[in-house]
């Protein structure tokens, strides 16, 4: 299940300790709808392991100038409540779960 991350519950997931991927995007954003799909997939194929979730730029400022969010899409992939690894634009989604295997 594809979670929704807003600026008011990303500091109490992170504090699960738990694996997290955010996806920074807008509906505005070509490439972001391209990668809606893939991140719904890997929602469900990390279910139970490692949550994932979008955050919508336009709706939730502080934690896009938190991070430094400049360009979407972007995901940030978090190990611990730590951030680990920062992946910029659209890719494959074979790219993506070779991210999200090194958060297990």
């Amino acid at each position: 299940m594809t979670l929704q991350i807003t600026d008011a519950n990303i500091h109490s997931l992170l504090a699960e300790g738990k694996p997290l991927v955010v996806d920074f995007w807008a509906p505005w954003c070509g490439p972001c709808k391209m990668m809606l799909p893939i991140v719904d997939e890997l929602a469900a194929q990390y279910d139970g392991k490692i949550s994932i979730g979008k955050l919508n730029v336009d709706e939730n400022p502080e934690t896009c100038e938190k991070y430094g969010i400049m360009n979407i899409p972007t995901m940030l992939f978090f190990k611990n409540g730590e951030l680990v690894q920062r992946h910029v634009g659209a890719c494959r989604k074979a790219d993506l779960e070779k991210i999200a295997e090194t958060l297990l």
